[in-house]
Parts: structure tokens; sequence; C-alpha cells
């Protein structure tokens, strides 16, 4: 796999894992609505997983080394993988109560965290331990803040 897809695909991963679930926790925690959880996740597959191949398109155009080619695949890539992956948390609030919809979506980005940081490490021949610790430390911070944030939101509602 070349290097441009690599990294549009590894950046809009893990954004469109992270931003998901922060969003879709802090919205639960809020509002309690599975329309607006589901509402957040549209909003986030589009303008987000746009906004972030922008993000790489210019990061990678300023960078001044690559081809167009390799940009516009970094950017491509950027936006579907994120704008796929984003979808595919709507699932288990469709299919489930809402707050077993959530518990089942972090169990899942962090599943798919997991995956992808073992996958990087070995790639990369780097701890796998220490690189899938720090990612899922990381994630699961924003989870826990996302959350306070909701419920600190919903008091004054």
């Amino acid at each position: 796999m070349r290097v441009s897809i690599k990294k549009g695909f590894s950046f809009g991963l893990t954004s469109g894992i992270i931003t998901t679930l922060g969003l879709m926790v802090g919205l639960h925690a809020t509002t309690n609505s599975a329309l607006f959880v589901i509402g957040g996740i549209l909003v986030i597959a589009i303008a987000d997983a746009m906004s972030d191949a922008l993000g790489i398109h210019i990061s990678e155009e300023f960078e001044n080394h690559h081809s167009t080619k390799q940009i516009w695949e970094s950017t491509i890539t950027t936006f579907l993988t994120k704008f796929i992956f984003s979808l595919t948390f709507i699932i288990p609030v469709l299919l489930l109560p809402l707050s077993t919809a959530i518990i089942v979506s972090i169990v899942y980005g962090l599943t798919l965290i997991t995956i992808f940081s073992y996958y990087m490490a070995k790639e990369q021949k780097v701890n796998t331990y220490k690189i899938i610790f720090e990612h899922l430390i990381i994630a699961i911070i924003v989870i826990i803040v996302t959350h306070y944030i909701g419920d600190l939101i919903a008091s004054f509602i």
C-alpha cells in the first residue's frame, strides 16, 4: 500500500473513531436522544470528514515534496475512511437501546483502534503494547471528557 494511502487511511480511521465516539458520548449525556446522536454522526461523517480531508490536503501541499497524485490519494482516502467508519457507528444506535448502543460503540471503536495500533506497531517494528496503550488512553480520555461535558451541559438545560 502506498504511503499516501496509508496516511489517509490511518488519519481517517483514527479521527473517525475518536471524533464520532466523543460526539456520541457527549450527545448521549446531554440529550439521551437517539435522533440527536444519529444526526451528530451524520454531521461528523460529512462535515468533519471533508474538513479533515482538506486539512490533510493542505498539510501535504505545505510539505512541498509530494506529487499531486500523492496529495489527492491522501485527501480522498482520508475522506472516504472517515466517512465510512463514522457511519458504521449508526448501526448500533438504530438496532439497540441508546445506552446499550453507546457501550457497544465504545467497545467497537476501542477494538478497531487496538487492531489498527497493533498492525501499525508491527509494521514499524516497535513495542505493540506501548503503542496500543498510548492510543487507547487518548481515546478513553476523549470519551470520559466528552461524557462529563455532556453532563455539564445537561445540568443547564
